[in-house]
């Protein structure tokens, strides 16, 4: 799809439901974990083999992260407060890490992002200014775009 001239690609694994683990957590993805890792490995190498990754931004991101402590005994409440993203390819820069959660890992107390900042450094790197874009037959309103993270950015 990329060779083929495709800009924006989104891959699911399952349903919303399959990794919500509100119960059976270490069951759940101690199978699930593995069906995703090589695939990625596998697109990263591929990517990079074909000269593709610098202009291909991936981006791998749940929409919660889970609290560190257990829920009903086996599974984890959404978490907003401190989870975990990757970036590869696409000018960000490699091998680093940015931010960090508490000795419990349950809040961010370093280099602390909203979700917006994340959209707004895709839309960057993407050579797109969120604050320019509108959505059609909406009025615009002033929301909080957030800002491009430049820290990771190569």
């Amino acid at each position: 799809m990329v060779e083929k001239g495709v800009r924006f690609i989104q891959v699911y694994h399952g349903s919303v439901q399959l990794w919500d683990a509100h119960h059976g957590l270490k069951t759940r993805y101690s199978e699930l974990c593995p069906q995703v890792d090589k695939p990625i490995a596998g697109l990263i190498k591929d990517l990079q083999q074909r000269g593709l990754l610098e202009e291909m931004l991936i981006m791998f991101a749940s929409e919660f992260g889970r609290t560190p402590g257990v829920q009903s005994g086996s599974g984890c409440e959404h978490h907003p407060f401190g989870f975990t993203v990757w970036m590869c390819g696409g000018g960000i820069q490699r091998r680093i890490v940015h931010g960090a959660t508490d000795e419990l890992g349950y809040n961010a107390v370093e280099d602390r992002h909203y979700v917006t900042d994340l959209h707004a450094t895709v839309l960057h790197q993407l050579g797109l200014d969120p604050r320019s874009l509108d959505l059609p037959g909406r009025q615009r309103i002033e929301l909080d775009y957030g800002h491009p993270i430049t820290e990771i950015i190569a």
